[in-house]
């Protein structure tokens, strides 16, 4: 967005043509004029989309979120809310003349219902805490969100009172609880997730839950705008039950609860029929294995009957929606693409396409969303390896429309580069491994090129032909970038993710990366002298773990990585999680297992230069697991720099700054290391 309308809708845009870099290629500032398309809600009628089109902002280094309408038919959009606000969660009222969202341009997070023909918006509440979950009542008079409701503080000691006008120190801070942080917020506040009707007109928003329990994640209402069907864990260790979960319905009238599942395991995501005698949710296994498939099950709402209809479909079903009255859509992960297919309730699978991604800009995740219902039309977010998000339309028949050109203002005018599939073989043990990499501009096949290799997180996540910010500039910075999918990656099934249990890092996925970099210099065009490894989170862990195995990279570059397992899951906000299902016992049983896990064992074999980077704040990965590990290079006598980002979570590159920082502070390390042919 370049332009800026004044008026009672601006056309939102924070950049001029001036901010744009005239290079033909993906410069660093580039990156402050994506945009992307999210939250793509289809009107009941079929006739419109509602969308978030996601901006930054250069000025504040942050993320602009405004509210833009199409028309299904022309492709013609309009903005419905486009300033300095904020603008999330549209949706659309039943008889789709109205669309409520959260926006926060009263000076805190409200709900707000837009009147489309009267082009009029009401703010219809005053919540003290953000909102989620934001969901209409079928006949349209009531709106139902989650919102937590704070509790009380612990308190241990009874302190003597202050003196008026006494300046004494802050007050300590008790913490009783298993899950007391939070990556990205910090201590967590006592307080639990509950359930919330509002007048859809405006008013007060009532409590219709109650307990010391969360009750969040997608809300259903009942045909007859009687119940909100939920799921919670309101199991009363539910802190180390973290894969239990079942549903339950509220009634909004009088608050009780009726439990409607009770299977080992979780089941979330609810969603009635438009006639509401089905309800369609997903599943998942309470096994203690560090991947499960989510299945797709249908629940008869009269005599609560259960049946699975994606049992034997080894992907893991995402976000179901119904089309009709006896098949639904859905989105699943498969070799690196995120798919949007139809399934009946018999369970017979039809793919419509493999194009759903672009929602995410830094590194080439597998992304994407859609929306579908009874009219007919599925909308989702459509993108390739060269353009981040658009809304485009996709039929029941497979055939695909984009509806937006969001970045072609920018990226018209760049030369990128070019992806292509590599696949090969492990040295491990022969398992098959898909990979892409990335040529620079200009490519030319018979020169030779410095390789970057790029290791994904998760590590049960995937990357595929996506569009990536972080990867282009290395591209256009003359380097063949190239990244895998190595045992453990989602998107295979669950056989492929398991091969990882227990050896996250490990030889085995080592061999994975390393003969990817074989098959790599097989093609003729690398420069096996500059060869270069970088990868963040998991895919931290494994580069710190690939130089205490080899020495064949030039330099690293180790971002947000676990250096020692034994202090990281006793330290981190993810240990409840990741001891049960990622290790087979305690740190203190298994310290030789923990040890093994641990890049620190083999710090004593790094030769590799190490560029070390991390956010202050980041409670997932914490500072101390880097600093370990910086501390032991330099003890060794090894090239290394620590970089640290103030105010940065785990997510290092949330704000465009931070983003350039990781990108041009990784190519200058690289830069110091690469020799010249």
């Amino acid at each position: 967005m370049k332009k800026n309308f004044k008026g009672a809708v601006l056309l939102g845009g924070l950049l001029s043509s001036a901010w744009v870099s005239a290079s033909s290629i993906f410069e660093a500032e580039d990156i402050f004029a994506l945009e992307y398309a999210s939250s793509v809600k289809l009107s009941p009628n079929g006739k419109k989309v509602v969308y978030v089109r996601n901006s930054n902002n250069i000025m504040t280094d942050n993320k602009n979120k405004n509210l833009w309408l199409v028309d299904v038919k022309s492709g013609g959009q309009i903005p419905l809310f486009s300033n300095d606000n904020q603008y999330t969660q549209p949706t659309w009222s039943p008889d789709g003349k109205k669309i409520a969202f959260v926006s926060n341009e009263t000076g805190s997070k409200q709900i707000h219902v837009h009147y489309i023909t009267e082009n009029k918006t009401a703010m219809v509440s005053q919540v003290q805490v953000s909102v989620s979950n934001l969901t209409w009542s079928p006949d349209g008079q009531w709106l139902a969100f989650s919102q937590k409701v704070k509790g009380k503080k612990t308190k241990l000691a009874k302190m003597p009172e202050k003196p008026k006008g006494a300046k004494w120190a802050k007050p300590v801070i008790v913490i009783d609880k298993a899950y007391y942080q939070a990556d990205g917020s910090g201590l967590i506040k006592p307080g639990y997730n509950h359930i919330f009707v509002l007048p859809a007109e405006g008013g007060t928003a009532r409590q219709v839950t109650s307990g010391e329990y969360h009750h969040k994640g997608a809300l259903a209402w009942t045909k007859d705008n009687q119940n909100i069907v939920f799921s919670a864990n309101r199991i009363s260790d539910w802190e180390y039950k973290r894969l239990e979960g079942d549903l339950f319905s509220v009634s909004v009238n009088t608050g009780e609860i009726t439990q409607l599942t009770s299977t080992p395991g979780k089941e979330y995501h609810p969603v009635f029929s438009e006639n509401g005698k089905k309800l369609a949710f997903l599943s998942g296994s309470n096994e203690l294995n560090p991947y499960r498939n989510a299945k797709l099950n249908i629940l008869n709402w009269s005599s609560k009957k259960v049946t699975s209809i994606t049992a034997d479909f080894d992907r893991s079903v995402r976000s179901p929606k119904w089309i009709s009255v006896s098949s639904l859509a859905f989105s699943y992960d498969d070799f690196g693409k995120r798919k949007i297919a139809t399934i009946t309730a018999k369970g017979k699978i039809k793919d419509l396409t493999d194009t759903v991604t672009g929602t995410t800009l830094g590194r080439p995740y597998i992304s994407g969303e859609f929306d579908a219902n009874t009219s007919g039309k599925i909308v989702f977010t459509a993108g390739s390896s060269q353009r981040p998000a658009d809304v485009a339309m996709v039929s029941t028949r497979g055939k695909v429309k984009q509806l937006t050109s969001l970045n072609e203002d920018l990226l018209a005018h760049k030369q990128l580069g070019e992806i292509h599939e590599i696949n090969y073989k492990s040295a491990f043990d022969g398992e098959q491994i898909q990979g892409w990499y990335i040529t620079p501009p200009d490519f030319d096949p018979t020169k030779k090129y410095p390789l970057i290799l790029e290791i994904h997180g998760g590590p049960h996540l995937a990357y595929g032909p996506h569009f990536t910010a972080e990867l282009q500039r290395f591209a256009a910075k003359g380097y063949v970038v190239f990244y895998d999918n190595h045992r453990g990656s989602s998107s295979y099934g669950e056989r492929f993710a398991m091969l990882l249990k227990y050896k996250y890092s490990s030889k085995e996925d080592f061999a994975d990366h390393n003969s990817g970099v074989d098959a790599m210099i097989d093609l003729g065009f690398i420069d096996d002298k500059n060869l270069f490894i970088a990868g963040g989170s998991a895919g931290g862990i494994a580069t710190a773990y690939a130089i205490g195995l080899t020495d064949r990279f030039s330099a690293a570059a180790v971002v947000k990585p676990v250096i020692n397992w034994l202090s990281k899951v006793l330290t981190a906000d993810s240990g409840l999680g990741q001891i049960p299902t990622q290790f087979p016992g305690m740190p203190w049983e298994h310290v030789e297992h923990y040890w093994q896990r641990s890049p620190m064992s083999l710090v004593g074999n790094v030769t590799t230069p190490t560029l070390l980077m991390t956010g202050e704040e980041d409670l997932r990965t914490p500072m101390a697991q880097t600093e370990q590990y910086y501390q032991a290079l330099k003890l060794r006598k090894i090239d290394t720099v620590l970089v640290k980002v103030p105010g940065a979570p785990h997510g290092i590159a949330g704000k465009p700054s931070r983003m350039i920082t990781k990108i041009e502070h990784t190519l200058a390390w690289f830069e110091k290391y690469k020799t010249k042919l």
